[in-house]
């Protein structure tokens, strides 16, 4: 029974989150639509629709991150912290770092839109290899920091110290490309699973806090984009310099 009750505790809950992010959106269509766009009976049906079909869909999303998803990725933590060979504990980050933002739908649509705006100039699967790898690398350098107990400030700072100077040399788009690459993959998926894995391999470290150590990941993702896709956009510029 309690078991029960807390399920259908985490269904409300979940329910009521999504109502509360969905709804005003749907207001403010709906005002628009009798105000000033008119559009017509067809359109609004299939928006209606797609909001509906979208809103279950996170639904069922966050629904899976409480109940199952969550508990995994710290469950993985605590393994990862565990262990004692620090070449696995690199293939794990990298691996962890790269399917999970490879799987951030927020990601994806990133790299379609600038396939698109770009008529196919700067291709989308290369700022999503870029996005993907970038997040690698800097996941392993917090799980390994997390491992050491090492200060997030002494990877933070010269993580932002090198993404400004090759911001200082790129060109203004891929700069922005850069920008908002950072947001999107900082998304659902890293603020849940990466961060409960990264919460869990402290938590397997009798001598740190949690709070001190397992915190900070997100930062850590967040620059990792601004450095990778600058970096493919110095060497797509090489590469246009030499043709």
């Amino acid at each position: 029974m309690e078991l029960n009750g807390t399920f259908l505790d985490q269904i409300a809950e979940t329910a009521l989150s999504i109502a509360v992010a969905i709804l005003p959106l749907a207001a403010l269509f709906v005002a628009f639509q009798v105000f000033m766009l008119r559009l017509p009976r067809r359109e609004v049906k299939d928006i209606l629709l797609g909001t509906a079909l979208a809103a279950a869909g996170l639904f069922l999303f966050l629904l899976g991150v409480s109940i199952g998803f969550l508990p995994f990725g710290r469950a993985i933590g605590e393994a990862v912290g565990a262990m004692q060979n620090m070449w696995m504990l690199i293939g794990i980050g990298l691996f962890l770092g790269f399917t999970t933002t490879w799987g951030e739908p927020a990601v994806r649509i990133l790299a379609d839109q600038v396939d698109e705006v770009s008529h196919g100039g700067i291709p989308g699967i290369m700022v999503l290899y870029a996005v993907c790898l970038g997040v690698a690398v800097w996941v392993t350098l917090g799980l390994l920091r997390i491992k050491f107990g090492i200060p997030i400030l002494h990877l933070l700072l010269p993580g932002y110290i090198i993404a400004v100077l090759i911001i200082a040399m790129s060109d203004r788009d891929f700069v922005a490309i850069a920008i908002d690459a950072s947001g999107v993959a900082t998304g659902p998926l890293a603020n849940t699973f990466l961060l409960a894995l990264a919460l869990g391999a402290s938590a397997a470290m009798d001598d740190q806090s949690p709070v001190t150590h397992g915190l900070g990941l997100v930062a850590l993702i967040a620059v990792a984009p601004i450095i990778s896709v600058t970096i493919l956009g110095l060497l797509i510029r090489r590469k246009v310099a030499k043709e």
